[in-house]
C-alpha cells in the first residue's frame, strides 16, 4: 500500500487562471474548401487565392477561392458562397462553378505585367508565369480567373492540367468510363476498395426507359406498325456488323428486297451503307435516307434496283423522287464557319451602339441562312410525300450528316408523335445516334481537328426552336429541354453522344464491361446509360422545366368559337382535320390582318400574295392552301421562311451576356403566366374527378391541393390571392439559366472586348494591355 508524502507537481503553468481553459482562446477553424466528387473522380492538381471575376467593374463582386482541375471537371469553390441563384437550373451532377473538361473549347492563359498570352494545348510547356485563365466553353461560356494572390508555380500547374485533361488523345480517356463503371458496381452492391466521395443518382433499367433505343428488332417492329409501313420488314443482314461499321445491326427494308440482294449491292455504297427506311406516311410514300454509290460503272443498275422496290411498296406504285442534299445544301465546314462567325458576334465583340448594325451583323455571318435554307428543303420534302404522295430517297455521300438534319425535320413536320418528348428523343436516337452520326468527331471530344467539328446537330436544334417559336403549342417540350440537351453533348458520362458509329458504342462497351468486371450479357443501357434518363442529371422538380405549358396534345381541349372542342386525328392523314383556331382570331388578329406573317411562307418566295392565278403549279397550290387554313397543331407544320421570321435564337446564343439579359422580361414572363394557369386548371380538374357526390343533396368538398406537389407538372404552381402580380424578382429573359459571373468583360455596360480578346482565331482570341486596370 502506498503511503507517504504527497510528490511535488512536476509542470507547473503559467497562464493566468482566465486562459487556463485552452480551448477557449482558440479561434474557429478556417474553411477548408473541398470538392464533391463523382465516383471514379479524382483531383488532379489545385491552386488556392484563387480570384474568379464576375461582370464588375470594381471587382468588388469577385469570388475569392479554390480552382481545383479533376479527372472530370474545372471546378472553382469559393470561400464565401452567395447565395444561389433561385432562377438557376441545377445540375445534380455539376456544381454552380463546374465546368466538364470536354465543355472547354480553348484554355487560354494570360501574363498581365508581360504582355503574354498562349492558347495551350496537350502536353504543351508554359514559359510564363500566368496572372489570368480564361476559359472558352463550348455551350458558349467564357469564364476568367485571376491569379493575383495564388502562388505562381501552383497557378501554372493547374492551367497545363486543365489543358491537358480537356482534350484527351483517346476515346477509353474520357471521365465517363471511369464513372459508370464505379456507379454499376454502387448500384450492384460490390464493394469497391476504396472509399469514392458522392454517389449518382442510381441506375436505369431499359424497362424504365420509355425512349426505344433501337438497338433491337422490336423497335424497329414498333415503328413499322405506329406507321402501317405493311409492305416494309426488319432486316437483320447488318447484324454483328457484318455489312456497315456505321449502320445499325437492325434496320427497315422493303419487302421485296431479298437479303442476299442487300449483301451483294452494300459493297458499291460508301461505306457500305445500304439505303435506310425513316417513316411511312399514312398515304404509303416513304421517306429513305441513302449513300452515294462510288461505282460509275454499278450506279444505275444499282439505283433502279432500289428505287423499284421503294415504288413497289408504295400501294399506288408512286414514283420516287431524289433529293442530293450534298448539291443543294452548305457543306459541314460552311456550317462550322458559319456558328463561329454567330458565336463571335454574341458572345466575344461588344454590342454596337446601333441595333441595326449588330443585326447585319448577325446575318452576314450566314447562320440564319443555313437555317432557312435547311427549313426550305425540308418543306419543299414534306410536299413530295404529303402534296404528291410521292416516295423520297434523301442521298448524301455518306448520309450521316445533312441527311440526319433533313430526315428529322421531315418527320417532325408531318409526324406528330415526334412533337412529344418521347417521340423526339426517339427521333433522335433512331435519326442520329443509330444512323451513325459522327458525334465523336464533330463535336471534338478528342484532340483538334477542326476538319472534322461541325455543329451539326446544334443545326438540327435551331431549326426545331424556329418551328417552335412559330407553333408554340404543337410540341410538347420547351426551348429549355433543347438547350439542355445541347448541353448534355458536353457531359461524357452518358453513351448518346460519346460516338461516331452502333459499331463503335458496340466494340467501347464490350471492352469497357470486360475491363469493368461487368457480368458478360448485362444490358448496355443499364452499365452505360443513354442521356434520356434525365433523372440522373436533374431533380423531378427541375425536369417540369422541360413541358410546355401551351402543349395541345393528342386529346387535348381548346375553346373554339365559345365551345369546348378536342382535338383527334384521324388515322389515315395528318393533315386534313380541323386545325384549331380559325384564321380570323389566329395569333389575336383579327380579319386581314392575319395574312401578313403567311407571306413568309415558302409559296410567298413565289408570288407575293395567296390568290389563286392561272398558272399556278400545284406545289404553289398546296402550299397556298395550307397557309389559308387554320393551323392543326397536332397535323402537318410548314414553317414560315421569311427573314423576319428565322431569328436568332436568343436564349441559346445570349444567355451568358449580362448586357443581354432583361430583369422580369422576355418569354420567361409569359412562361410564368401560362404553368401558373395550366397548373391551376389541373387542379380544378383533378378537384372534378375526386367529386364522387351520390346525389345533388350531398356534395362533398373535394380536396382544394390538387394533386401532390411532386406529381404537378408545371414548374411555377398556381398562385394564391395574397401572391404579388408581378413575376418573380429572379425572373429574366435569360432563365433558367443566369449570366452572373460566366463572361470575362471588364464591365457590366460591354467595354470593348475587342482590346482584351484581339489577334487570333475567330472568336477564341486573347490579349491584355498592360494599362488596363483590374
Amino acid at each position: 500500500m502506498f503511503s507517504g508524502k504527497p510528490m511535488k507537481p512536476t509542470f507547473k503553468s503559467y497562464l493566468p487562471p482566465i486562459q487556463t481553459n485552452v480551448k477557449e482562446t482558440i479561434e474557429p477553424p478556417i474553411k477548408k474548401l473541398e470538392p464533391k466528387l463523382l465516383p471514379g473522380e479524382i483531383v488532379v492538381n489545385e491552386v488556392n487565392f484563387v480570384r474568379k471575376c464576375i461582370s464588375t467593374e470594381s471587382g468588388q463582386d469577385d469570388l475569392w477561392g479554390k480552382l481545383i482541375c479533376t479527372n472530370f471537371k474545372v471546378s472553382f469553390i469559393p470561400q464565401d458562397a452567395p447565395p444561389k441563384q433561385m432562377s438557376q437550373l441545377s445540375h445534380l451532377l455539376l456544381g454552380e462553378h463546374d465546368i466538364p473538361l470536354t465543355c472547354l473549347e480553348q484554355v487560354v492563359t494570360v501574363n498581365d505585367t508581360r504582355g503574354k498570352k498562349k492558347v495551350l494545348g496537350s502536353n504543351q510547356k508554359l514559359k510564363f508565369n500566368p496572372t489570368e485563365l480564361i476559359l472558352y466553353c463550348k455551350d458558349l461560356r467564357i469564364i476568367r480567373f485571376c491569379f493575383d494572390e495564388a502562388g505562381p508555380e501552383s497557378a501554372k500547374k493547374v492551367c497545363l492540367a486543365i489543358a491537358h485533361y480537356s482534350h484527351p488523345a483517346d476515346l477509353h480517356l474520357l471521365f465517363g468510363f471511369e464513372y459508370q463503371g464505379r456507379r454499376y458496381h454502387e448500384s450492384k452492391g460490390i464493394p469497391l476498395p476504396y472509399h469514392i466521395s458522392g454517389r449518382a443518382n442510381g441506375s436505369t433499367t431499359r424497362r424504365g426507359l420509355q425512349t426505344p433505343i433501337f438497338d433491337r428488332p422490336s423497335d424497329w417492329d414498333r415503328e413499322i406498325k405506329r406507321t402501317g409501313a405493311s409492305e416494309w420488314r426488319v432486316c437483320s443482314v447488318n447484324e454483328n456488323y457484318a455489312i456497315s461499321q456505321s449502320l445499325p445491326e437492325y434496320c427497315i427494308v422493303p419487302v421485296s428486297l431479298a437479303d442476299q440482294d442487300l449483301k451483294r449491292h452494300s459493297v458499291y455504297f460508301t461505306d457500305n451503307r445500304i439505303p435506310l427506311w425513316c417513316w411511312n406516311h399514312p398515304n404509303g410514300s416513304a421517306l429513305v435516307r441513302m449513300a452515294s454509290i462510288y461505282d460509275p460503272a454499278q450506279q444505275k443498275k444499282i439505283e433502279q434496283k432500289v428505287f423499284t422496290a421503294i415504288t413497289k411498296s408504295h400501294p399506288h406504285r408512286s414514283d420516287v423522287f431524289r433529293y442530293e442534299l450534298d448539291k443543294n445544301l452548305p457543306n459541314i465546314q460552311e456550317i462550322q464557319s458559319a456558328f463561329v462567325k454567330v458565336r463571335q458576334i454574341c458572345v466575344i465583340d461588344p454590342f454596337e451602339e446601333s441595333e441595326e448594325r449588330w443585326l447585319s451583323s448577325i446575318e452576314n455571318s450566314r447562320w440564319l441562312e443555313h437555317v432557312r435554307a435547311v427549313l426550305k428543303q425540308s418543306a419543299e420534302i414534306v410536299y413530295c410525300l404529303d402534296g404528291k404522295n410521292a416516295s423520297v430517297i434523301l442521298q448524301e455521300e455518306e448520309d450521316r450528316d445533312l441527311n440526319c438534319v433533313v430526315s428529322s425535320l421531315v418527320q417532325l413536320m408531318l409526324d406528330p408523335h415526334y412533337r412529344s418528348l418521347i417521340g423526339f428523343q426517339s427521333l433522335v436516337q433512331k435519326e442520329w445516334v443509330m444512323a451513325g452520326h459522327r458525334f465523336l468527331d464533330r463535336c471534338s471530344h478528342l484532340k483538334k481537328n477542326y476538319k472534322e467539328e461541325s455543329p451539326l446537330f446544334m443545326l438540327f436544334l435551331d431549326c426545331v426552336w424556329q418551328m417552335m417559336n412559330q407553333y408554340p403549342a404543337a410540341f410538347e417540350f420547351t426551348e429549355a429541354y433543347l438547350i439542355v440537351l445541347s448541353d448534355s453533348m458536353w457531359i461524357p458520362l452518358f453513351s448518346t453522344f460519346l460516338f461516331n458509329s452502333p459499331k463503335q458504342r458496340a466494340q467501347h462497351l464490350m471492352d469497357f464491361a470486360k475491363n469493368k468486371a461487368i457480368p458478360h450479357g448485362e444490358d448496355q443501357i443499364v452499365y452505360f446509360p443513354p442521356v434520356w434518363d434525365w433523372s440522373q442529371q436533374f431533380s423531378n422538380k427541375n425536369q417540369t422545366l422541360f413541358n410546355n405549358p401551351m402543349y395541345v396534345g393528342k386529346g387535348a381541349t381548346c375553346v373554339q368559337n365559345g365551345e369546348v372542342k378536342t382535338f383527334r386525328r384521324t388515322k389515315k392523314t395528318y393533315s386534313s382535320t380541323l386545325r384549331g383556331t380559325p384564321a380570323s382570331l389566329r395569333n389575336g388578329l383579327k380579319g386581314g390582318e392575319d395574312t401578313q406573317p403567311r407571306r413568309g411562307s415558302l409559296v410567298s418566295e413565289l408570288r407575293p400574295d395567296f390568290s389563286p392565278v392561272k398558272d399556278e403549279s400545284p406545289s404553289e397550290r398546296f402550299f397556298r392552301d395550307w397557309f389559308s387554313q387554320p393551323v392543326d397543331q397536332q397535323g402537318l407544320l410548314i414553317p414560315l421562311l421569311m427573314p423576319s421570321h428565322v431569328v436568332l435564337w436568343r436564349l441559346f446564343f445570349l444567355r451568358w451576356v449580362p448586357e443581354a439579359c432583361i430583369p422580369k422580361g422576355g418569354i420567361a414572363t409569359a412562361y410564368h403566366k401560362l404553368s401558373q394557369l395550366v397548373d391551376e386548371i389541373e387542379i380544378l380538374q383533378n378537384q372534378l374527378r375526386q367529386y364522387k357526390g351520390p346525389s345533388p343533396d350531398t356534395t362533398p368538398l373535394p380536396s382544394p391541393s390538387g394533386p401532390p406537389l411532386e406529381q404537378r407538372r408545371m414548374y411555377f404552381k398556381a398562385s394564391s390571392p395574397n401572391d404579388p402580380p408581378t413575376p418573380p424578382d429572379f425572373l429574366n429573359s435569360s432563365f433558367p439559366f443566369t449570366p452572373v459571373g460566366n463572361l470575362c468583360r471588364r464591365t457590366i455596360y460591354g467595354t470593348p472586348i475587342s482590346k482584351f480578346l484581339n489577334g487570333a482565331r475567330i472568336w477564341l482570341s486573347t490579349e491584355t494591355l498592360a494599362n488596363d486596370t483590374v
